[in-house]
């Protein structure tokens, strides 16, 4: 085997799947990517079991192999190297040699038969093809709200939901739950999905922000992504997501807009003295006016108050600051709307005239 490849050119794809090696894994060759060489393209592809990141290289492959090496020390010999640089690869007795100029590298390989790769399941259910930059979108205003290693594990991850010419991607916590759908250009019969955390991540990472287009193909066990050079194979999570209609509330009748920037401005200031754990704010509305307030263990307190255009109740309804913080900050619109029904029901926050999205927080007691 041998490889004639430009450092910047070979770095991309390194990257690319380095993200989801598993550096302590009880399989040593898992901490290992598969290079291989077919017909002038080589492949690097990567796995943990549950996901797999394929990428290739055109016109670099003189000749056909196969080998798995270490993905981690590979990437830290290409970032090194001076760039546009060009890098040779060669096998010698389960070595790779990776030399350039007058430094040379010989690392240790394992055989590519042992590397165990995924498949695709062949029962493909159905097909969707968008632009990777919507799809992006869609992903990134709602993945904030997925749980964390939480016991339940349908929660750690997000539901694509596609039903008829629409997509729904929901995630929540059971504290707070983003929603978002888009159009779809044909119909399909009811079918969801639960993608798990780490590709959610991987997948924001890896998608153009182009209108080149993504094909995602999911079955019962699995859902495969194309775009680009890459091909990202997940396993899904077996589990049933909770309904999320029946959580995002309807008929909220106290509400009112305001700029986006000044309150999340204002939130991040007045959580600086929120309690440290509860990180509780509480929101007091009246009359034109929104007052945020926090306090903390050390009695110390901050208030806020800003103008606004509302004429509903008067509230006092206590938040955890940082799951408004978070919406604030992945929503791009300029405006965003509050509605509220009572003290002790859920905050709704959407974007005025825009049906396709909901974000919903549960109160906490201040």
């Amino acid at each position: 085997m041998k490889i004639n490849i430009n450092r910047d050119t070979l770095l991309k794809p390194l990257s690319a799947v380095n993200g989801i090696v598993e550096r302590r894994h009880t399989l040593p060759i898992l901490s290992n990517l598969l290079l291989e060489g077919v017909n002038g393209t080589v492949s690097l592809t990567a796995t943990d079991l549950e996901m797999q990141i394929s990428m290739s290289v055109e016109n670099a492959a003189t000749e056909p192999f196969a080998t798995t090496v270490s993905a981690k020390k590979l990437l830290d010999i290409c970032r090194s190297l001076p760039e546009g640089s060009e890098i040779k690869l060669a096998d010698q007795d389960s070595r790779l040699q990776v030399s350039t100029g007058r430094s040379k590298f010989n690392l240790q390989t394992l055989p590519a038969s042992d590397y165990p790769t995924m498949t695709r399941t062949p029962n493909t259910q159905l097909t969707l093809r968008m632009a990777q930059k919507a799809f992006r979108q869609l992903l990134r205003q709602v993945e904030f709200s997925m749980a964390q290693q939480d016991i339940r594990y349908y929660l750690n991850g997000l539901l694509l939901e596609v039903n008829g010419e629409r997509l729904h991607v929901v995630g929540t916590d059971g504290h707070r739950l983003s929603y978002i759908c888009a159009d779809l250009e044909q119909s399909f019969d009811k079918q969801e999905i639960i993608l798990p955390r780490k590709t959610v991540t991987e997948l924001i990472k890896l998608l153009d922000d182009t209108d080149d287009e993504i094909v995602i193909e999911i079955s019962s066990s699995q859902a495969n992504f194309t775009f680009s050079n890459i091909r990202l194979i997940s396993k899904v999570i077996d589990g049933k997501f909770p309904d999320y209609n029946r959580v995002i509330p309807v008929g909220h009748q106290n509400k009112f807009e305001i700029n986006r920037l000044t309150v999340l401005q204002a939130m991040q200031r007045a959580s600086i003295l929120s309690n440290e754990k509860y990180r509780g704010i509480r929101m007091v509305l009246g009359a034109n006016s929104l007052r945020l307030v926090s306090s903390n263990s050390e009695q110390e307190e901050a208030e806020e108050e800003l103008e606004i255009s509302y004429a509903g109740d008067p509230l006092d309804v206590g938040f955890n600051v940082t799951y408004l913080i978070d919406v604030l900050n992945n929503v791009q619109n300029e405006t965003v709307e509050f509605s509220f029904a009572d003290a002790n029901s859920s905050c709704l926050v959407t974007i005025p005239d825009n049906s396709n999205y909901r974000y919903v927080v549960m109160p906490m007691r201040i």
